[in-house]
């Protein structure tokens, strides 16, 4: 049992490495199309700056990989060993499939034990520290340079300009987002910036603005001969409060205990942490439906096993979304949505699990 138990966790491991690494470089590749390989192009960041960035996208793009990679093996591992005849040698032999798969299954506990790692602290933290290496390139090249084309996050408040020159913008868009609402939403032809002592935006002025603002809680539409915006949110001293989707867990208890003292909407926070560790027990619940599925598939094909686990992560993801969507409406519990995927997973892969393990037919 024990030569079978390691044949089993080296096949699998070694599987897992090439998924994880595979699934990595896709989740990063446009990460760094998007953010890390225009600013070296352009001559706005160093060789050595964005080594740095792609480092620091790696924890996040890992936190995704490794519950994709260990689905994506146990598929291929047990679609292989059905193919090769190596399962029905294996029970011919009196051997229980339940018993045979438990260190793979213990593999995924420590896999999911790693992902609450990745999800809940590092993750987050790394993208807090990518974005403060994107914020040592504003300081070091200029803000203005970085405007024109490009959507810029100031917080709540999201900024697009189609052209720039010097702090003179054209054709700006504007939008606004509060406690999960869209509650801002202008356009105008023309606006300025004003820029303090070293060369950071302090404010924003639009002229005859037009769009949609909320008054009195009423979004309506409006056009504003002249409207002006503080943006010093974009400064590196803003940092010290991430937005919620970029804290880590311990982060999100403290803003959650502040949220509750001050009255504010607490759902959109429950609904953060709750997605941190939901998503870390994905590992566990894809083993338990990947090993019986990729027993069932009996192909050696790759290409087999990789459309079944992107419908599978379609499925897991689809609940994700839907949590994620309603994180304003408290009333339907939207935290709660994040677990049903691993409650479905885990149930049903175990019981396709166990009905495998009947006799040989």
């Amino acid at each position: 049992m024990k030569t079978l138990h390691l044949h089993l966790l080296k096949e699998t491991l070694a599987t897992l490495l090439v998924t994880v690494a595979v699934f990595t470089f896709v989740l990063l590749l446009g990460n760094i199309l998007k953010d890390v390989l225009d600013l070296l192009a352009s001559g706005r960041a160093s060789l050595p700056l964005v080594g740095r960035s792609v480092l620091l996208l790696i924890p996040f793009a890992l936190a995704f990989a490794l519950p994709i990679g260990m689905l994506t093996a146990a598929l291929l591992v047990f679609g292989r060993l059905s193919a090769d005849g190596e399962i029905t040698a294996l029970r011919a032999g009196g051997i229980s499939l339940v018993s045979a798969v438990a260190p793979i299954v213990g593999l995924s506990i420590v896999l999911a034990a790693l992902c609450a790692w990745f999800n809940c602290h590092v993750a987050p933290a790394s993208r807090v520290a990518f974005k403060q290496v994107q914020h040592e390139v504003l300081r070091a090249k200029g803000f203005s340079s970085l405007v024109a084309g490009r959507y810029l996050d100031f917080g709540s408040l999201t900024l697009y300009a189609r052209a720039a020159s010097g702090t003179n913008l054209s054709d700006i868009l504007v939008y606004q987002v509060s406690d999960g609402r869209r509650n801002l939403d202008l356009w105008a032809p023309e606006g300025i910036f004003t820029l303090d002592t070293n060369g950071w935006p302090e404010s924003l002025t639009l002229r005859d603005a037009q769009g949609i603002v909320s008054l009195n809680n009423l979004q309506v539409p409006g056009f504003l001969a002249e409207w002006t915006t503080n943006l010093t949110s974009l400064r590196p001293d803003a940092l010290v409060r991430p937005k919620p989707s970029e804290m880590t867990y311990r982060q999100l208890g403290d803003e959650l205990a502040r949220r509750r003292d001050s009255g504010d909407a607490l759902s959109p926070i429950r609904v953060q942490m709750h997605r941190q560790l939901s998503f870390s027990f994905a590992c566990i619940g894809f083993t338990l439906v990947g090993i019986p599925l990729g027993l069932r598939a009996h192909r050696r094909e790759t290409n087999v096993g990789v459309a079944i686990a992107l419908l599978l992560l379609m499925a897991y993801y689809a609940f994700i979304i839907l949590g994620q969507s309603l994180e304003t409406r408290a009333d339907l519990h939207p935290h709660l949505i994040l677990w049903l995927p691993n409650l479905l997973f885990q149930s049903v892969g175990s019981w396709l699990l166990l009905r495998a393990d009947g006799p040989p037919r």
